[in-house]
């Protein structure tokens, strides 16, 4: 769970150093945007787990375009809305886009907290669903090789078992050479 990165946007420098400083102890890596604009240039370039971004910023570039953004790099990317509480219907506008959770102002860390673990949690459950897959696919793939390489040897075998037959049936030759021919045949193939 603490493992994860998690991007702070906001463009208020207080709200950003308190959501650092509680996120760091807790044991979460942090990267920092002051912006949206921030924001878009760190996402191709940082791995992230979680953004945790305000709703309203000044510019061009708010949270909802951080979601976007976000969502378009790697949809894996959970993205958490901060807002005031006027803006709770945009907040849950973006929750129809993508987003994983709002928050409102003042922030309840308890909330956050709860929240974050829960993303870890989904996270986890998701590598293990992966991990599960490629396992069974690898699976599927030598248990397919083996079929395969089992058929061969079952119609190599077969085969010599037909020719084994042949030899013991020809009663043109006499029991003697039938019984050494049949012998051969056991002993040339391994």
């Amino acid at each position: 769970m603490k493992n994860m990165t998690i991007l702070i946007v906001d463009d208020d420098p207080v709200v950003r150093k308190m959501l650092e400083k509680r996120l760091e102890k807790a044991g979460y890596e942090v990267l920092i945007a002051e912006d949206g604009y921030q924001a878009e240039k760190i996402l191709p370039q940082q791995h992230v787990d979680v953004v945790l971004t305000d709703l309203m910023m000044p510019g061009t570039i708010g949270g909802i375009e951080v979601l976007e953004i976000a969502k378009k790099l790697n949809s894996s990317i959970e993205v958490i809305l901060i807002t005031a509480h006027s803006s709770v219907d945009t907040a849950v506008a973006a929750m129809k886009k993508g987003a994983a959770d709002y928050l409102e102002k003042p922030i309840n860390f308890d909330e956050l907290f709860l929240r974050l673990e829960k993303i870890a949690n989904v996270q986890s459950l998701l590598r293990n669903a992966m991990d599960i897959s490629e396992a069974m696919d690898t699976t599927e793939s030598v248990a397919s090789e083996t079929i395969q390489n089992l058929e061969i040897r079952t119609a190599e075998l077969q085969g010599r078992l037909n020719r084994l037959e042949e030899v013991l049936r020809d009663e043109q030759i006499g029991s003697y050479d039938r019984i050494y021919k049949a012998l051969d045949l056991l002993t040339k193939y391994k």
